[in-house]
């Protein structure tokens, strides 16, 4: 059994099957930027992107990965450059206070403007309905998402 981590191929064992993926991520491949916030999969801080589609890792097993394509926000930018266009964006725009719902936001943003690369503010805003930050509010990072859309066009 094998999955894509990051365009990475790693072979998965069956007796991790049973793992919460979250955990998976951080202490078995230290991939630490998905955090856990609730636990429960409504904060959205562990949220990872499962064949483009935006999950919360905590409420997933290693199972679910079988045969998929993972990224985390470790595989968001490449050699070349130390960040992708949004977490720049998000930077940029000042929509980064803490860091802790960061990655979540990013690769939530990042899916949806996968879909839709020139979107509304509305459609920004429903599109992040489900990470909550408690630093920003949520100007600045509809701001950033507005700005990166324009490098999804190109």
């Amino acid at each position: 059994m094998k999955t894509i981590i990051n365009g990475v191929k790693i072979s998965l064992r069956a007796e991790w099957f049973d793992k919460d993926l979250l955990d998976f991520l951080r202490e078995d491949l230290d991939l630490t930027g998905a955090k856990r916030g609730c636990g429960i999969g409504v904060c959205g801080t562990c949220v990872i992107l499962i064949n483009e589609l935006p999950v919360q890792a905590c409420k997933k097993t290693v199972a679910d990965i079988v045969d998929m394509t993972v990224l985390t926000i470790e595989g968001m930018s490449n050699k070349d450059d130390p960040l992708h266009p949004l977490q720049q964006a998000f930077i940029d725009a000042g929509a980064i206070q803490c860091g802790f719902c960061t990655p979540g936001m990013v690769l939530t943003a990042h899916a949806f403007l996968l879909k839709n690369n020139c979107p509304s503010r509305e459609e920004i805003r429903k599109a992040i309905k489900g990470n909550l930050c408690r630093c920003t509010g949520y100007q600045q990072i509809v701001d950033a998402i507005e700005e990166a859309a324009r490098h999804y066009r190109k």
